[in-house]
């Protein structure tokens, strides 16, 4: 069973940075796509950046030139580098692993159906 943990959430002021960070255990990450979501209030949930295990990444257009998605496969880990954050980036996010298939691209990592999911940590930006 895959579990995934996240962490490094918390309060920031605007134009602020975060690193979140995701242990993943009971699987190799090396076989898993990885990718965060985040969901805001009262919104439905939205892919924020993915990667497969060789490091080709997608990344949301609003997190475009702020943000790094990096994996450390030996440590079974993932991370997302968030800079100049904005109210708008106040959410819960969510680490998220399916296993990976040779059939996608790794564009297409934010739109493909993640099986495991992390119970999420809240990112809150102040104005």
């Amino acid at each position: 069973q895959v579990q995934l943990v996240e962490s490094g959430g918390g309060s920031v002021q605007a134009g602020g940075s975060l690193r979140l960070s995701c242990s993943v255990s009971g699987y190799g990450s090396s076989d898993l796509y990885m990718a965060w979501f985040r969901q805001k209030l009262d919104s439905g949930r939205e892919g924020v950046a993915a990667a497969d295990s060789d490091g080709n990444a997608v990344y949301a257009e609003f997190m475009k030139g702020r943000s790094t998605i990096s994996r450390n496969n030996a440590k079974n880990t993932l991370e997302l580098q968030i800079d100049n954050l904005t109210p708008a980036d106040t959410a819960i996010y969510y680490c998220a692993a399916a296993l990976q298939d040779p059939h996608h691209r790794a564009t297409d990592l934010l739109l493909i159906d993640y099986t495991y999911w992390g119970r999420g940590t809240q990112v809150t930006v102040s104005s």
